[in-house]
């Protein structure tokens, strides 16, 4: 990827109206973004149930190749039933176990790649039982990236609601990095918009550096794998990974052209660059999904 500054100093370079599908950069067939993938099927229940949250650290828009996770050091989840409620966070970390999520890629020589340490998360009914918004937020342990020399670490959310009640999905979690939604990202029509304020340490981060990407691969959460066949076929390399900047506010709009799940990733935002002697990239993700009017 190019070596893009994370602030730009020209006023009105970029603006808070940049699409998907018009904001892309070129970069190199083997320079994918990574993506701390936290799934699970529908984000938007009708009533509470048992639900299974996925953990891979991936490519998605490929589907690979994966990259071996750390035990992850923090899952919980901050639970709201509408807006006058007080939100409750509930520890998640008993329900992590770690599995091997499989590979369609393969490495250099045409061996398959093998099977790499992701985590899998099988909820209760109990977590999401009351209606509203639960916020589910997953912090990774760092990443050594040994083909750029540093450790990356991925702050990663995603909002599930349960019967239309709205609840805290606006609200800052005071992570040192993160995505707040200005749309409620359980709750998207294919063709609008969505917006959001990439925030570290609850203050909004200006002019910062954005990848979005979709999940194209539909991912097989008892198969441990992600399905070989794209949904879309990519017409050029750029088309995988979007690649936006947020405004001076921080704030950033986005398009949705397609139903599934889509991947928000704030880069190197957070205010700890450093980790075990090596240069740290904190980042924010934010996963958001959309639907097909029908």
């Amino acid at each position: 990827m190019p070596n893009i500054p994370r602030y730009s100093s020209t006023p009105g370079l970029f603006t808070r109206s940049l699409a998907v599908t018009a904001a892309v950069l070129s970069f190199s067939t083997t320079a994918f973004a990574h993506f701390q993938v936290l799934y699970t099927p529908e984000m938007a229940l009708t009533k509470g149930k048992a639900t299974q949250f996925t953990m891979v650290f991936t490519h998605p828009v490929h589907g690979g190749p994966h990259m071996d996770m750390g035990q992850p050091e923090q899952f919980y989840v901050v639970s709201q039933r509408g807006g006058d409620a007080k939100p409750k966070r509930t520890d998640l970390m008993k329900y992590v176990k770690p599995i091997d999520w499989l590979s369609n890629k393969k490495e250099k020589g045409g061996t398959a790649q093998s099977p790499k340490k992701a985590f899998d998360a099988s909820l209760p009914r109990s977590v999401t039982r009351s209606l509203g918004d639960h916020i589910f937020v997953l912090q990774p342990a760092p990443y050594y990236e040994s083909g750029e020399d540093k450790y990356i670490q991925q702050f990663t959310r995603t909002i599930v609601n349960v019967g239309g009640v709205p609840g805290n999905w606006a609200e800052p979690m005071g992570l040192p990095a993160e995505i707040l939604p200005l749309n409620k990202p359980y709750a998207n029509w294919v063709g609008g918009v969505f917006r959001g304020r990439v925030l570290a340490d609850g203050k909004p981060v200006p002019n910062a550096e954005m990848e979005i990407e979709f999940i194209n691969h539909k991912p097989d959460q008892d198969g441990h794998r992600f399905s070989e066949a794209g949904e879309v076929e990519l017409p050029q390399d750029a088309y995988g990974t979007q690649t936006i900047y947020a405004d001076a506010q921080g704030e950033f709009t986005i398009g949705l052209p397609r139903a599934g799940w889509w991947g928000i990733c704030a880069l190197a935002i957070g205010a700890d660059t450093e980790h075990e002697g090596k240069e740290l990239s904190q980042d924010a993700v934010l996963w958001v999904q959309a639907k097909d009017m029908k």
